[in-house]
């Protein structure tokens, strides 16, 4: 198994806690994702960071049933979340699940940004809830690699905005999360550092897009390397 299963596996039950905090009534409230409400946040989450991740494992392709679905009209959404996520982890613990590339980039790479979109939207989520996303140093660290990694290019698809300051001394995951955003005001209290990240909704390198099927056949939209 890959050593950064463990890293995936964490971040993934982190997630499937914070989602137990969403309230039905709150579904409406904004997010540090500007242009998603929690509705949209948690729809999103639930279909790229657990069938999506599943998927591609799997090297297959997400049904437009599932892009098209509201999780949230389910009662039992969260659960339903947490065993999805376990079905996730189980296609990635095969070796093999690593091995190659998908659409041209290397397996580990997506694994890496998979997981790196489970851990910024599921802080999200948790700020959006009243809640903390807690990870351990070890994968504050591969999160903040990944963000250091693969910085350039998702900013190139307005994925991150400009990076925020801060201290070398923080902890590796809220520098994380300061590396792949920034608020529209700029520098915060260093009390409030945590709140540094603005999420520009993911327009390309992880939401924008999708490859809907024409009736003839073609590809309509570009498909982009961690959104299946």
């Amino acid at each position: 198994m890959n050593e950064n299963h463990a890293s995936m596996k964490e971040c993934a039950a982190e997630a499937a806690r914070v989602v137990q905090a969403v309230r039905p009534e709150r579904l409406g409230d904004p997010t540090p994702c500007d242009e998603f409400d929690l509705r949209a946040l948690v729809n999103h989450l639930v279909l790229y960071t657990s069938h999506g991740l599943e998927r591609r494992a799997l090297r297959e392709e997400l049904p437009d049933e599932l892009i098209e679905r509201d999780f949230t009209t389910d009662a039992g959404w969260p659960q339903e979340y947490a065993a999805q996520l376990d079905r996730a982890l189980a296609a990635w613990a095969d070796p093999a699940a690593w091995d190659g590339d998908i659409g041209g980039t290397p397996a580990a790479d997506i694994a890496a940004m998979m997981t790196l979109e489970m851990a910024l939207h599921g802080w999200d989520v948790a700020r959006a809830a009243g809640q903390e996303y807690r990870v351990s140093p070890e994968t504050g660290r591969f999160v903040l690699q990944v963000v250091e990694k693969h910085a350039e290019m998702y900013r190139q698809y307005d994925g991150f905005a400009d990076a925020v300051p801060l201290g070398a001394d923080a902890p590796p995951f809220e520098r994380a999360v300061a590396a792949s955003a920034a608020t529209r005001t700029g520098t915060r209290p260093p009390a409030e550092r945590v709140d540094l990240r603005r999420v520009v909704v993911i327009r390309a390198a992880i939401t924008t897009t999708r490859r809907k099927s024409t009736r003839d056949g073609q590809a309509a939209m570009r498909q982009c390397p961690t959104s299946l």
